[in-house]
């Protein structure tokens, strides 16, 4: 029987390895400031400072910088003996994000989605869905905190160039990819889909990674 340690140590010493290739700079984990300077939340349950970001740099079948969160997957609020491999563990998600090279600023993306899904999760931020497949959400400026980027927003879609399903010792959880688009992608997106935003973006090279400097993508809602 694993305890709530030995899951944890199995997602980021096992299957993250096996997945997205050699941890680079550690966790970089959530804190009070991100709960309280940008969601307002002044009391935060201790459990969620050690939910973090990883990073992982480019391996042969990869040329991108990816970073995934840690511990949304963590069976926090089950015990051991009542582990069920066919229940999501926790809030059952992970999220990734890929840019074209190292940078802080992915970190920070995922801090903050990763936040905000343990308060939705929660009930904290009213009576709103988790985010999952086909959701996007505003960044509060742009995805790198520069004035020069036109991402402005986020879209999350179910990957298909790594699995996104895993399975824990706890239980199971989904990768939701996260992506970086335009307001004018976002608007394309609540008009037709964001599974068809994403199959434009990736046609244009812009999905799976995310980069500040692209310019919007050229939308067709022909056929």
């Amino acid at each position: 029987m694993s305890s709530l340690e030995e899951v944890w140590a199995y997602r980021e010493e096992t299957l993250y390895p096996a997945l997205f290739g050699e941890m680079c700079r550690g966790i970089f984990p959530l804190n009070a400031e991100l709960f309280s300077n940008t969601f307002g939340q002044e009391e935060v349950d201790p459990r969620w400072l050690h939910l973090g970001v990883l990073e992982y740099g480019p391996t042969p079948n990869r040329s991108s910088w990816l970073y995934v969160s840690s511990g949304g997957s963590t069976p926090w609020e089950t015990e051991p003996d009542e582990y069920d491999v066919d229940a999501y563990s926790w809030l059952g998600v992970e999220f990734v994000i890929e840019a074209p090279s190292q940078a802080d600023w992915p970190i920070r993306v995922l801090q903050r989605v990763l936040a905000y899904q343990v308060l939705l999760a929660h009930g904290r931020l009213g009576d709103y869905s988790p985010l999952d497949y086909g959701h996007r959400l505003p960044v509060g400026g742009t995805v790198d905190g520069s004035t020069s980027s036109e991402l402005t927003c986020l879209a999350i879609a179910k990957p298909t160039h790594y699995p996104s399903l895993a399975q824990l010792p706890s239980g199971k959880f989904d990768f939701l990819h996260v992506v970086g688009i335009t307001e004018q992608e976002r608007d394309f997106a609540k008009a037709t889909s964001t599974a068809e935003l994403i199959a434009q973006l990736m046609s244009n090279k812009a999905f799976p990674v995310t980069d500040p400097a692209r310019p919007g993508t050229s939308l067709s809602t022909d056929g």
